[in-house]
This record gives structure tokens, C-alpha cells and sequence, in this order.
């Protein structure tokens, strides 16, 4: 699957579109710390492996500004302790 991430600044998001549905995560930034708080894909496109896939593009970008993540949402936290390597993105 190959989204377009958009950077919807006005609400604090990260999001993908597709097909009618917007799957995104919302963030905090603190000083350049993005805090990641909540990661919500519809269910009409769960079980894709969408989560995952916006997560990874959203911390690309977030390192692409020089900034770093905070991980304040339970699917991130899980998704640290299966990907240790990700940690890198991290504060």
C-alpha cells in the first residue's frame, strides 16, 4: 500500500486518505518533541498493516524536521517493543 502522508498542522495530525476514510495520528509537539497520542485507523481498513505503515512515514518526517518522537499511545509503545530499531526516532 502506498499512501501520500499529509501534515494536517491545524489539527495536530498525521493522515492518510483513502478511499473515503482518513487513518491518522495525532500529536502534541513540545519543544520539538513530537508527542505521538493517539494512532486511529477506521475499520473498514484495519487489519492491513495501515497503523504500522503511517507510523513508519509519520517518523520519517518527524526526523526529516530534526525533531524527535515521544511514543503516548499504546499501539506506539507496542509497536517499540517489537521494533527495538525504532528507538532511534525516539526521545
Amino acid at each position: 500500500m502506498s499512501e501520500i502522508l499529509i501534515h494536517n498542522a491545524a489539527e495536530c495530525k498525521y493522515e492518510y486518505h483513502i478511499d473515503g476514510y482518513v487513518a491518522y495520528i495525532t500529536y502534541d509537539d513540545q519543544q520539538g518533541n513530537m508527542h505521538l497520542t493517539h494512532t486511529i485507523v477506521p475499520d473498514a481498513l484495519a487489519g492491513k498493516g495501515l497503523a504500522k505503515t503511517l507510523l513508519e512515514d509519520v517518523l520519517q518526517h518527524i526526523k526529516k524536521d530534526n525533531k524527535k518522537a515521544v511514543a503516548k499511545c499504546s499501539y506506539i509503545i507496542k509497536y517499540l517493543e517489537k521494533n527495538p530499531q525504532a528507538s532511534e526516532f525516539f526521545v
